[in-house]
């Protein structure tokens, strides 16, 4: 069995293994014919797969007879190149069985990948053709099997083999790289040969066979500042000295070829951004070797009066700089920026325009971080000289001290001088100053001060023992620019004087056992001092000598021992004795108090516990019991209690109820001396009186003179056609006093007499006469006598028949 292949004329291809797919036809030729006369000879330049194909052997199997083993198949590999161009099918291979006998009775099947579609076989010649144009980056080998069929029954002739078909690379890919552009930097000052990145392309052809895809770089833009390694594409510095202060980006195009970079091959570029990075290289140095800064003379302690500036074109760390005063200072002081880099100035002590005007000196300025390369012959500090001009404002004034602490004793009187205090004007004007108390930090107003020479003077006494400190302010203004103001605390410290006696320290419970014997302790006494005497507290007890019951013993610790100096104490004969104690103490003068000690007389037992301090209950014939004296006072309480309420009632009996009786009601209930006109006479009062009282005076009418409206105000009655009931009269009738402004400020109760719209007699009320008043003569009031005199003139007068 064998294997025809095409393309004689340039290779032949082996049908045996791929480690020989391409040999030069003499070559081969010569080994194939060796192989098959001297079998031995040829085995030593054979591949061992080779030699396993034509049955040779070595090693075991040397030196003895080696016999062909005849094999139906010899081969297991194709070639084919790729992106065929031409019309026809591209010619594969021929498949050949030795049990074909040119025939016909034989058929060649193929199966795997890509049969029937990319590779069709001639089932007569067994002649493989490629169908389609095929790409090797896509696949690069298929594999397939081909059979040998007997056509009359259908039988395989031979066992199905499997064989590849790899297809050959050619030159249709151009290297690419990852990116279109990279990014890099590479420090300034760098030495030649200095890496800075590596770029690399791929190329999809086959890197086994030919240099379809061996890439040469190269550099396109970029020089003489980098240079690329041909092999590797690792890009380098090639100039010397590049500063990025000059320079910062470089943009560098590298290109890749491939075929070893011959002419023909196929090219990818991509480009690299290139940054210098910085390096400590540059020293800070100022543009301006001389500053002027002014400063006000009243700049606080710490605060700001001006900035100056080197420039450092490093970046970064690199530019971080420092600023001190050659030799320092006394009154100024420089601090770093550390945001700006600028070198702020500030006042380290008070300025005083009228003590120095000008100061003048110098700064350094250096870098924080140095780098050892460059430290070498460069100055990396430079200096300045700055000139301060202290500029005048207008101060407040300035006290001496401050504070100021005043000792005075408790015992001063008022008016008396405390202390002084005294505050001037810094200014070269030396303006007047004047003195205050702030009277919110003394409420009291204890203190007073003397506005012109700041002599500070009691109001009120004092007293170290309601207070011990006093802490005022005082204010010193400028006469001439009141907003310029100071203020200073003065604390007044009030010394003590011993104004003040001892007494007791608590409120003793002492008791007495009448089974006491004489010489025992019953308490024991101390004392407290609200003065405080420099050598402490000395306190003297003593009791009147003469003093039958008991006695007392100073123990010379400001404590004293009460002792008995009897026995037999009964608490029939008194319950309670009164004990005066005298206490003194040692400072000067010398005061002295008396306290009372109680002591009460108990029942005790054996050992001195008390049971009971209550009073025994004496017999009648020796006295009243308590019982009989709280029934006493029971009584007397509860006599005076009945007196009390009898006086109140008898009180309240004498007020003039406002209705007398049920039938004696009106409208309005008017208390006065004078006697009126009758029921009818309306005008012997002002009803707007009881509203306003303050107007009642002027408002009052004359009874000299007839007045001129008689009747201001009625109500109306109810006419004869009136339909409503009772309640719709009542409804009406207060209505009317409601909205009547003559009517009293008080409730008051009015009777209506109306018996409804259906009777004969209607109402029966006085206050209804109105409608028919002025109809009535009124001539029979003449004949009534002199009292009725003054009501005839004013009724007769009105008559109509008068006036006629």
């Amino acid at each position: 069995m064998h294997c025809q292949f095409s393309a004689w004329v340039r290779w032949t291809h082996t049908c045996v293994g791929s480690e020989y797919a391409a040999v030069k036809f003499p070559h081969a030729l010569l080994l194939w014919v060796l192989a098959l006369l001297w079998p031995a000879a040829a085995l030593p330049f054979l591949p061992g797969n080779i030699g396993q194909a034509l049955g040779l052997s070595d090693g075991e199997g040397a030196g003895r007879i080696l016999h062909r083993s005849k094999r139906g198949w010899m081969w297991n590999q194709f070639f084919l190149m790729e992106e065929y161009t031409g019309t026809d099918h591209q010619y594969v291979g021929k498949l050949h069985s030795n049990m074909d006998k040119d025939d016909g009775n034989v058929k060649y099947v193929l199966t795997g990948e890509g049969a029937g579609n990319l590779f069709i076989i001639d089932e007569k010649s067994g002649d493989i053709h490629a169908t389609k144009r095929l790409d090797r980056e896509e696949k690069a080998m298929y594999t397939l099997h081909a059979k040998v069929i007997d056509r009359r029954t259908n039988r395989e002739m031979e066992a199905d083999t499997e064989f590849n078909i790899k297809i050959h690379d050619i030159n249709d890919n151009e290297p690419k790289f990852a990116k279109e552009i990279f990014f890099a930097s590479v420090p300034e000052m760098s030495e030649v040969g200095t890496s800075v990145a590596t770029v690399t392309a791929n190329d999809a052809d086959d890197q086994t066979y030919g240099n379809s895809a061996r890439l040469v770089y190269s550099i396109l833009q970029g020089q003489p500042y980098f240079s690329v390694d041909s092999e590797n594409g690792t890009i380098k510095t090639a100039l010397p000295g590049m500063d990025r202060e000059v320079k910062e980006n470089y943009q560098v195009v590298i290109q890749a070829k491939d075929m070893a970079g011959q002419m023909g091959g196929l090219s990818g570029t991509t480009t690299v951004s290139i940054t210098l990075s910085d390096v400590n290289d540059s020293p800070p140095r100022f543009a301006n070797h001389s500053f002027r800064v002014t400063a006000v003379e009243s700049t606080e302690v710490g605060g700001a009066i001006g900035r100056i500036k080197a420039d450092d074109p490093d970046i970064g760390r690199n530019a971080e700089m420092d600023y001190s005063i050659v030799g320092g200072h006394d009154m100024f002081n420089i601090i770093t920026d550390q945001t700006t880099q600028e070198g702020v100035l500030v006042v380290r002590k008070g300025l005083d325009y009228e003590e120095k005007r000008d100061y003048e000196f110098r700064v350094e300025v250096r870098n924080t971080y140095l780098d050892a390369r460059f430290v070498h012959g460069l100055q990396f500090k430079d200096f300045a000289t700055v000139r301060v001009t202290v500029e005048d404002v207008d101060e407040p004034p300035v006290f001496t001290r401050n504070p100021y602490v005043i000792e005075v004793h408790e015992d001063t009187a008022a008016g008396s001088f405390v202390g002084v205090v005294s505050a001037r004007d810094p200014d070269a004007e030396s303006k007047p100053v004047k003195y205050s108390i702030d009277r919110h930090t003394d409420l009291e107003r204890l203190f007073n001060i003397d506005s012109v020479n700041g002599s500070i003077t009691t109001l009120k006494a004092l007293d170290r023992e309601m207070s011990r400190w006093h802490n005022i302010s005082v204010v010193a203004t400028e006469i001439n620019n009141p907003r310029q103001t100071t203020r200073v605390p003065v604390f007044i410290k009030v010394l003590d004087v011993n104004d003040n006696a001892p007494e007791f320290a608590m409120s003793y419970d002492t008791f007495v056992c009448e089974n006491v014997k004489a010489g025992q302790l019953i308490q024991t006494i101390s004392a407290v001092d609200t003065d405080e005497p420099l050598v402490g507290h000395k306190f003297v007890f003593s009791i009147a000598p003469a003093n039958p019951n008991f006695t007392i013993v100073d123990r010379e610790d400001n404590t004293a021992n009460i002792l008995t100096r009897r026995g037999g104490f009964r608490r029939r004969e008194m319950s309670m004795y009164f004990l005066p104690v005298v206490i003194s103490d040692n400072d000067y003068p010398i005061q002295s108090s008396t306290s009372t000690l109680i002591v009460r007389v108990c029942a005790c037992d054996s050992r001195g516990n008390m049971q009971t301090c209550n009073p025994e209950v004496l017999p009648f014939s020796d006295g009243l019991t308590t019982g009989a004296l709280v029934a006493i006072l029971l009584c007397v309480v509860i006599l005076l209690m009945i007196v009390v309420l009898f006086a109140a009632l008898r009180r309240q009996r004498k007020k003039e109820p406002l209705i007398i009786s049920k039938e004696d009601v009106r409208d309005n209930v008017v208390s006065y001396n004078d006697e009126g006109g009758g029921e009818e006479d309306t005008q012997a009062f002002d009803i707007g009186t009881l509203r306003h009282p303050e107007a009642m005076d002027a408002n009052k009418m004359r009874r000299d003179i007839i007045p001129e409206m008689l009747f201001p105000y009625r109500r109306s009655s109810p006419t004869k056609d009136h339909n409503g009931d009772v309640r719709d009269f009542i409804n009406g009738r207060l209505q009317d006093n409601d909205s009547d402004p003559t009517a009293p400020p008080y409730d008051s109760l009015a009777t209506y007499a109306y018996e409804g719209s259906g009777s004969l007699a209607e109402s029966l009320s006085s206050l209804e006469s109105g409608a028919t008043e002025g109809d009535q003569d009124y001539d029979y009031l003449t004949g009534w006598g002199p009292p009725f005199k003054k009501l005839a003139e004013m009724y007769v007068a009105k008559s109509p028949d008068r006036e006629t």
